[in-house]
């Protein structure tokens, strides 16, 4: 007579903000799943949620609060894990009844807390996992998280605070991790983590052996070693290091991709000092050109505060000027927003809301006019492809290397219906709008 197996308790996952916390819940279900755990699409299935939380700005953890109050009401048993898992007492009094509350990738605590919450059935039987872990993304792309925290002091951010200073991981385990996404299916591999350009500084005495040879645990080297392994390598949440110039032959080389995602915040030297970033904005123009001198089609993509405390009109109009020399290729744009902890909170010259919003509006008209001539200069240009999804229709949509997931504008294909998920195809470029572009496939 067959044994029957007792049925394992499953687990849903709710994931909010950064794609860093994504990568956080992707590795705390591939652990759950490994110890025999199933995952439930919903609410009704699960016998214990997960919500993995985003405390970076009020607005972020009023939307976890939101999350968690829905788990409650749809499920009753709720865990709480992620960077607002520091603000438990918060968490608690608002939903005493959450099982219990862990911090930013406190992956034991968390898994730890399922077992007590939904504990396994004893059996002799295991489930196991993919080598790749599982994932929460689509299966031609994956976030590859290089570090955890910061060393960044800014003063609007309390990310140190949440994730504490930087720890690199060995190169030689963020290579493994990659070789095996690449097996099972990943083309794109987007690498993430605070602060990229920052990856090895605590470790940098410590290379590792990889394929017969050593890698140091530094960003040109970590990229060049990842560009062996996928098709695109994808670079996130850069600051602009004098060493960054390294990492432009690599992308001239088809090595990695020629985008680069670098959080400027501002370019007013006054701001930037009262941000407690780097204030060298001339310098910074002299390398953008000198990076497109090297690799022709690179793509620049960043974020922008407008209304931080003590922000004039002259500082704005600084920004809009900067903006138009710089020519990024892709720009994103934020309300300043007080975050509890944060020093910039005392900061003089708080600018009033409805000024915000007008400069909110100005910056990003003037970003969507940049992008939109940009865009028109690739119509008839024939550019690579990676597909995301095939329609029933015969059309498709994907991103050219200018474009990461979720955050970039589209290609959107016609007569594309042979292609699948996933494939890296070269498209024509019939037309273009302030974010996307049309095409055809030529093959």
């Amino acid at each position: 007579m067959a044994t029957r197996l007792p049925e394992a308790p499953r687990v849903g996952m709710v994931s909010l903000g950064c794609p860093k916390n994504l990568v956080d819940s992707e590795r705390i279900l591939t652990k759950l799943r490994s110890d025999g755990y199933a995952l439930s699409p919903d609410y009704a299935g699960a016998d214990v949620v997960l919500v993995n939380t985003c405390g970076f700005l009020d607005s972020a953890k009023e939307e976890s609060l939101e999350a968690i109050g829905e788990a409650i009401a749809e499920n009753g048993r709720v865990i709480v894990t992620g960077c607002m898992g520091k603000e438990a007492e918060v968490i608690r009094a608002r939903f005493p009844n959450v099982l219990a509350v862990t911090g930013a990738h406190q992956y034991e605590e968390v898994v730890g807390a399922v077992h007590d919450a939904a504990p396994m059935p004893p059996s002799p039987f295991v489930n196991l996992v993919p080598d790749s872990g599982l994932k929460l993304t689509p299966r031609h792309y994956s976030y590859l998280k290089i570090s955890e925290g910061c060393n960044h002091r800014c003063s609007f951010c309390i990310i140190p605070s949440l994730r504490g200073d930087l720890v690199s991981r060995r190169p030689d385990a963020i290579l493994r991790e990659a070789e095996k996404l690449v097996a099972a299916g990943t083309k794109e591999l987007l690498v993430i983590s605070q602060d990229t350009s920052a990856y090895g500084i605590d470790i940098r005495k410590e290379p590792r052996a990889w394929k017969g040879r050593e890698v140091v645990p530094h960003m040109t080297d970590l990229a060049r070693e990842l560009g062996q392994i996928a098709p695109w390598v994808r670079l996130h949440y850069v600051y602009p290091y004098p060493h960054v110039d390294q990492v432009i032959p690599l992308m001239a080389e088809g090595l990695v991709l020629p985008y680069l995602d670098i959080p400027f915040q501002h370019a007013a030297p006054n701001v930037l000092r009262a941000m407690k970033r780097p204030a060298n904005e001339a310098k910074v123009l002299e390398r953008l050109r000198g990076w497109r001198e090297i690799a022709p089609d690179i793509t620049i993509r960043s974020t922008f505060v407008v209304g931080f405390p003590g922000e004039t009109e002259e500082d704005f109009q600084y920004l809009l000027d900067w903006l138009d020399e710089a020519q990024l290729d892709r720009v994103g744009a934020f309300r300043f927003e007080p975050v509890e902890g944060a020093s910039a909170n005392d900061l003089p010259g708080a600018v009033p809301e409805d000024v915000k919003e007008e400069r909110y509006a100005r910056i990003m008209e003037k970003t969507a006019a940049i992008s939109a001539a940009k865009l028109q200069a690739k119509i008839g240009r024939q550019l690579e492809v990676i597909i995301d999804a095939v329609d029933e229709d015969g059309g498709a949509t994907g991103r050219s290397q200018a474009d990461a997931p979720e955050i970039d504008g589209e290609v959107f294909l016609r007569d594309a219906g042979h292609l699948g998920q996933g494939d890296i195809v070269k498209v024509l470029i019939e037309d273009a709008d302030e974010h996307d572009l049309y095409g055809v496939p030529m093959g």
